[in-house]
């Protein structure tokens, strides 16, 4: 077996060492399992429950495919390739559809906007002319592929009732309905097909029983109907068996003049069975252990390509070939981080009482654009640790530590070398002792790690450096002694969310963990004198560069601003920012519940809400701007995590849809301007994007000038990093030649001097 692992590998590490140009976006999507398959103008496409990627057998290259490139959502429920149009129909599981005509993709967004009740899910595609006939929850919707729209809506269920159609096919005489209330046909020549009564339903006199009938295909100009593990074959009117085992059938199709069926059974690997039209077996393929889930299939020149759950695309000839484009195993559902020039993701769940949602999932690491996925697939051992929804980057090592809600702590030193804490050093749940719950983690400024232990009786761990285990107690009545996140301040003061609308801690240890006599502890809830927190339910921490503490709740933000003296100040309470919208002002995300709160170099605040992603000005008293799936590639507006590479200025957006990035204008401030870094440098005759000065000490002022000094242009930079257009004062593009960056702090201490290129045309 050939493993092929997507040319996108190769171009995630040109962009990478070309730099990511400011502005842009990536999508970070799972591409690892396919779902169905079909060819393209010479390429195989593979769908994804996300997206679909193509391979191009001729060049032996992948392309990913996605919002990110221009298709219309996220959520793939069924693609159509209509080979005498030369057009792929692409489905959403929102039920908008994307023609994709050479490089034109139209958008349909009818159904999805209807607002009529029912399942508008669309389950299968069937091209006739240039008519697409989609089979949805609630009839048959017809596309005019000429017209890019909506033709007709057939409602076939008894007295024009909705129903759920499977699939549709034709023959020269009749359209075929596979329904939950059997199969349904009706004239290709019927004045209105719309009208339910021109809907003819075969039944026990035809050979057919009452019953969900799953497909029906056309092929060699013969009928084949599936319901459950059996396929029968029109003949005439009537219809007879033709094909039948024990295994569930995930997919019917017809190709190279066979019949294709994706099988599966409990216990067993899946196999794709190819049929004879007569229902004699032509072959079986069963390539166990990779061939598990299969999906689709299709036979090119008599060779399978397979869509498989788990293996990805398949191509299986005179040899077995996978193409499985490098990516995280699913979407992040859990925390995010990235640091030292990594990032990973982690895939768990837990609702707000605390039950955990079995994810298997793991945890996912790119370094250098190439993914790791850390599970029990890949790692047996890890089988009891589910629900990884923490992780940390630990400062001194730059190992990666994780937590599992119920299987304890993981530590990843490496690929290989990983260890898991449970007994001895973490304490059981009072709820379910067989369970160690790690729901926050954070390394503090002497580089211990402290734990949220949720549910425990010690509901708070620390490692101490030398390896050394502290377990504590929390010192309040705190509902089901449920801890979640944990951020570190400046000042080393530990502040921690209480979960079950238990608001937040604040804890100080004075430098002496094993001393619990010094220990100071304050519990911060709503109301005037108690905390000033504008909701109960906290949902997210952040510290910014002044050491104020930023809490996010159901209910909006509070910031502690005295949070370096909160166990000295008297009245130290949370205060609510006034942001301004137009002629208006009002709290900042009252009402809305904030999911997340990232930091970036510029000491702007980035906010994940249900509502898309914000970005707020230092102070929090201005939206500077606002994604959303309408006004950029956001793959959703439901945004749970968010956490930003300071040094390359790339904000990971976690959504429910999946991971993406945008690459922000602020980066970390360094010490000093000695390493700068532009790029793009030479910048080409076509660029017309935006131009990034990195590796700058803190909002240093940076002067472009021509070689003999004469000034251009001039800007600060925010964080670490500068902006520039190429363009001078008045607005001009600037000409071919050679120019200074001259870079100086606010105290004009010294200056740095770097060139850039601009070739002309």
């Amino acid at each position: 077996m050939r493993l092929f692992l997507a040319v996108s590998i190769l171009f995630f590490h040109h962009i990478t060492a070309a730099q990511q140009p400011i502005g842009s976006w990536r999508e970070y999507l799972p591409y690892a399992s396919a779902t169905q398959v079909t060819q393209a103008d010479g390429k195989i496409i593979a769908a994804t429950p996300y997206s679909f990627f193509s391979y191009d057998p001729s060049s032996n290259t992948i392309e990913r495919f996605s919002r990110i490139t221009g298709l219309s959502e996220t959520g793939i429920s069924r693609i159509h390739y209509d080979d005498v149009n030369e057009k792929l129909v692409v489905a959403y599981d929102n039920s908008t559809i994307d023609i994709i005509y050479r490089n034109d993709i139209t958008a349909i967004r009818d159904i999805t906007r209807d607002n009529i009740a029912g399942d508008k899910t669309i389950y299968d595609i069937y091209s006739l002319g240039h008519d697409y006939y989609l089979s949805t929850g609630l009839g048959i919707v017809v596309v005019d592929g000429e017209r890019n729209e909506i033709k007709d809506t057939w409602f076939i269920g008894a007295s024009g009732t909705h129903i759920k159609v499977n699939g549709m096919a034709s023959d020269n005489a009749f359209f075929y309905a596979a329904t939950e209330q059997g199969l349904k046909k009706a004239a290709l020549n019927a004045p209105n097909p719309a009208d339910y009564s021109n809907w003819q339903s075969p039944d026990a006199s035809n050979g057919l029983y009452p019953g969900n009938y799953s497909d029906v295909i056309s092929i060699q100009d013969k009928m084949i109907l599936q319901k459950d593990d059996s396929l029968f074959i029109q003949n005439g009117s009537n219809w007879g068996l033709l094909y039948h085992d024990d295994w569930k059938i995930n997919s019917l199709e017809g190709s190279g003049n066979k019949i294709l069926l994706c099988e599966s059974r409990t216990n067993a690997a899946g196999r794709v069975v190819i049929l004879n039209t007569n229902g004699t077996i032509d072959r079986i393929i069963s390539q166990a252990p990779l061939l598990s889930q299969p999906r689709s299939a299709i036979l090119i020149q008599n060779e399978a390509w397979i869509a498989d759950g788990a293996a990805g695309l398949l191509h299986i000839g005179s040899s077995t070939e996978q193409y499985q484009p490098n990516s995280p195993r699913s979407i992040a559902t859990g925390e995010i981080v990235s640091k030292f020039n990594r990032f990973y993701a982690t895939a768990g769940e837990v609702d707000g009482s605390g039950t955990p949602g079995n994810n298997t999932n793991g945890i996912y690491r790119m370094e250098q654009g190439e993914w790791t996925n850390f599970n029990d697939n890949s790692v047996p051992r890890l089988d009891s640790l589910r629900d990884f929804i923490t992780v940390v980057i630990d400062p001194a090592d730059e190992t990666a530590w994780a937590g599992s809600f119920g299987g304890g702590l993981l530590h990843i030193r490496s690929d290989q070398d990983l260890e898991i804490f449970k007994q001895g050093y973490l304490s059981p749940s009072i709820a379910n002792p067989l369970q160690y719950r790690v729901a926050g983690l954070s390394f503090d400024n002497q580089d211990n790690l402290w734990i949220s232990n949720y549910g425990a009786s010690t509901a708070l761990a620390v490692r101490k450096t030398d390896g050394t285990w502290k377990q504590l107690a929390v010192p309040f009545s705190i509902p089901g002694n449920a801890l979640t996140q944990i951020v570190t301040g400046d000042n080393n003061y530990k502040w921690i969310i209480v979960a079950r609308a238990g608001g937040v801690l604040c804890f100080d240890d004075n430098l002496t963990p094993d001393n619990t006599a010094d220990d100071h502890w304050k519990l911060f809830g709503t109301g005037s004198g108690n905390g000033n927190l504008p909701a109960g339910e906290a949902t997210c921490l952040a510290a910014d560069k002044n050491g104020f503490i930023w809490v996010g709740t159901t209910n909006g933000i509070a910031v502690f601003q005295c949070a370096q003296d909160i166990f000295s100040a008297v009245g130290c309470e949370a205060i609510w920012p006034v942001v301004k919208q137009g002629n208006f002002a009002g709290y900042l995300f009252n009402g809305q519940e904030v999911r997340s709160i990232a930091v970036d170099g510029a000491d702007r605040k980035w906010v994940a809400t249900k509502n898309g992603v914000f970005l707020i000005s230092a102070s929090g008293e201005e939206i500077v701007f606002q994604f959303t799936k309408d006004n950029s590639p956001l793959l959703d507006d439901d945004v749970r995590k968010i956490t930003i590479d300071g040094g390359s200025g790339e904000v990971f957006f976690a959504t429910a849809k999946g991971l993406c990035s945008f690459r922000s204008t602020a980066t970390e401030g360094n010490e000093n301007s000695s390493h700068v870094l532009i790029f793009p440098n030479p910048v080409p005759p076509s660029y017309s994007g935006t131009i990034g000065i990195r590796g700058l000490v803190n909002n240093a002022i940076v002067k472009i000038t021509e070689m003999d000094g004469r000034l251009i242009y001039q800007t600060r930079a925010a964080g670490g990093q500068a902006v520039w257009d190429g363009r001078d004062y008045k607005g001009r593009r600037i000409s071919t030649g050679v120019y200074l960056v001259v870079v100086s702090s606010d105290e004009h201490n010294g200056k740095t001097v770097a060139k850039i290129i601009f070739i002309g045309k």
